[in-house]
């Protein structure tokens, strides 16, 4: 079972909200420039090396691409409590 199908209906929506948020193109990923705005957003004084190394953590297919399944399974080890 994916992480996505472990999540409520109400949690996978508003998790793609938050993804959608930081997807400013539109194009279903979230490159780097996203990616650092995202951060800033979340936490301003990150450095730029941490910046990197987490991207490369949460793009699990190292396609220089966060998707949606990528994003879910981060924002969920992230932002919520089970």
């Amino acid at each position: 079972m994916s992480e996505e199908q472990k999540l409520s209906a109400e949690k996978i929506e508003q998790i793609r909200e938050e993804f959608a948020f930081f997807d400013q193109d539109g194009n279903g990923q979230i490159d780097m420039g996203e990616f650092i705005e995202l951060l800033t957003v979340l936490s301003p004084k990150t450095k730029a090396k941490v910046v990197e190394e987490a991207f490369a953590l949460i793009d699990t297919n190292q396609d220089g691409f966060i998707e949606f399944d990528e994003f879910a399974a981060w924002w969920q080890s992230c932002w919520w409590e089970y």
